[in-house]
């Protein structure tokens, strides 16, 4: 059973830095790309970046040169570093994997700028 769960989220004032984590366990974690995801109450979800298993990565226009997506295929990890924080960033996030052909994501986590 795929299981990723997702740390880092909170309060963060806005133009600051934040990191998400993402634990995954259940599956051969350096084989499949990762992806963080986004998502405002109403709105729908948003891809936010994704990252190869060989560290190629992709960013939406809406974060890219702020935000990093990493990962640690040793300790089964996905990482965002979150820099510049706006308010349009405030949103629930997400990480995700497809495994297989099927989608698992993680609870989300909750980042909220504040000024």
């Amino acid at each position: 059973q795929v299981q990723l769960v997702e740390s880092g989220g909170g309060l963060v004032q806005l133009g600051g830095p934040l990191r998400l984590s993402c634990a995954a366990s259940g599956t051969t974690f350096s084989r499949y790309v990762m992806a963080w995801y986004r998502q405002v109450l109403g709105k729908q979800r948003e891809l936010v970046a994704f990252i190869f298993s060989d560290g190629t990565t992709n960013y939406a226009d809406s974060v890219k040169g702020r935000f990093t997506i990493s990962r640690d295929n040793a300790k089964s990890t996905l990482y965002l570093q979150m820099n510049s924080l706006k308010p349009e960033d405030t949103a629930v996030y997400y990480c995700n994997s497809p495994v297989d052909g099927k989608d698992y994501w993680g609870q989300g986590t909750q980042v909220t700028g504040s000024s």
